[in-house]
C-alpha cells in the first residue's frame, strides 16, 4: 500500500489530550476500533516503540508508529492537538501535530517509504504550518492531499 492511500476522510481527529500517554490510549482505541484489534495489543506495540526512543521528530510534530501482527492493512490517524503535550522531543517542544501510523508485520513492503514520505511532508514548513491552521478536518485532508500523502481522487484509504 502506498502513502497515497494511507489517510483517508475519518483519520483526522482533533484532540485535547493532558499527556503523552492518554493521547496515545486514545490513539490506540481508535486505531483497534477501525482494525478489529485489541486494544490493549495496539497500544503494547506502540509502547514497545516509543521504549526505544521518543518518536517525536522536532518542531511540535511526532510519528508514534509500530508494526502489528495479525492486521490487514495499515492505519493512520493524524491527531491536531488543541494544546500541545511534552512527547520528550530531542528539541524539547511540545507536540500538537502527531501522525499514528500501525502496519501489518505480514506487509513490510511500503512501511518505511511511507513513514519516510510523511517525514518528507513534514521537514517543509508550509505544510505543518497548513495542517495547524486548517479549520477543519476537511481542510487537514485537502492539505495531506495536496502533499501527496492522500490520492488525488479524494477516495478513501484501505485503512
Amino acid at each position: 500500500m502506498g502513502t497515497a492511500n494511507l489517510f483517508h476522510s475519518d483519520g483526522v481527529l482533533d484532540l485535547n489530550p493532558t499527556s503523552k500517554s492518554g493521547l496515545l490510549d486514545t490513539l490506540s482505541a481508535e486505531a483497534a476500533k477501525r482494525l478489529g484489534q485489541p486494544e490493549l495489543e495496539v497500544r503494547a506495540a506502540i509502547e514497545a516503540r516509543e521504549q526505544l526512543g521518543s518518536t517525536a521528530l522536532g518542531r511540535g510534530i511526532a510519528l508514534p508508529h509500530a508494526r502489528i501482527d495479525g492486521i490487514n492493512a495499515p492505519v493512520a490517524l493524524l491527531a491536531r492537538l488543541r494544546r500541545a503535550i511534552e512527547f520528550e522531543a530531542k528539541d524539547g517542544e511540545p507536540v500538537d501535530l502527531v501522525f499514528f501510523v500501525v502496519w501489518p508485520t505480514e506487509s513490510p513492503e511500503g512501511f518505511l517509504p511511507a513513514l519516510s514520505n510523511i517525514c518528507r511532508v513534514l521537514r517543509e514548513p508550509q505544510a505543518p504550518r497548513s495542517l495547524r491552521q486548517a479549520k477543519s478536518p476537511e481542510e487537514a485532508l485537502d492539505v495531506l492531499r495536496q502533499a501527496g500523502l492522500i490520492g488525488s481522487t479524494g477516495a478513501p484509504g484501505t485503512a
